[in-house]
């Protein structure tokens, strides 16, 4: 074969692999880490920590039994209230850093941002319903309106196994974990730390391409190589 006639096959070889590695073998290989995770799911001593926010105008109380009769689930618990105010000038954010620590003795950890966002921690076990209250009656009293929109943290402990019809539960309420945390999250992210790039691949599977051509081209000579080679070591043998 020419040389010209021998590039132009290499060269279409390169491009046929690599539109078939970006459109037939790409999704397959952006699946490879979920199916890794399968293995940890199967694994019945492996638990995940599953972080939630939602509305405040969500019953809680029936989201929580909801959960916490699903099989696998093993607890459900509020862990925060958030509120988003207006933009604070610095006296706002330094008065508002200053007084919510009064506002209700089970709050625990806050954070004031000057973008008007709060965010604070509960005592665990505490009702919800009353650290809402607790927030919404100060603010009245002081400010004289009322807060309407609020979110909720929550956390969810649960079995690996249940991972997947946890998910679809709250996808179906309108809920995506913020974070989660555990076997099957380390599976996904470990794998994905170590498979190539999309564009990494699809090259990849050009240069297979190539390969494959060029053991096309030559298949004659490595099948007579081969031969030789095979009746080589069979005349090693018998001496």
């Amino acid at each position: 074969m020419r040389k010209k006639e021998m590039a132009l096959v290499l060269i279409s070889a390169f491009f046929i692999g690599s539109l078939g590695g970006a459109f037939f073998l790409s999704p397959i290989y952006e699946d490879v880490p979920e199916m890794m995770s399968n293995f940890e799911k199967v694994v019945p001593s492996n638990e995940e920590t599953m972080d939630l926010m939602f509305s405040s105008s969500l019953d809680i109380d029936e989201l929580e039994k909801n959960l916490t009769e699903t099989d696998g689930v093993e607890s459900f618990t509020t862990t925060g209230i958030t509120f988003q105010m207006w933009r604070f000038d610095d006296n706002e954010y330094a008065y508002f850093q200053s007084v919510i620590p009064n506002i209700d003795s089970h709050y625990e950890n806050y954070t004031v941002n000057q973008s008007g966002k709060i965010d604070i921690d509960i005592e665990r076990g505490y009702d919800t319903s009353s650290a809402l209250k607790s927030f919404s009656d100060w603010y009245t009293e002081v400010y004289g309106g009322s807060i309407s929109y609020a979110q909720i943290q929550a956390e969810v402990v649960l079995k690996s196994s249940a991972l997947d019809t946890v998910e679809e539960n709250l996808l179906a309420r309108g809920i995506v974990a913020t974070n989660i945390e555990g076997p099957v999250q380390d599976s996904i992210e470990n794998t994905n730390s170590s498979m190539l790039s999309n564009t990494e691949f699809i090259l990849c599977s050009g240069v297979v391409g190539v390969i494959v051509s060029i053991c096309g081209v030559y298949c004659d000579n490595i099948v007579v190589a081969f031969r030789k080679f095979k009746k080589f070591l069979n005349a090693k043998v018998k001496r």
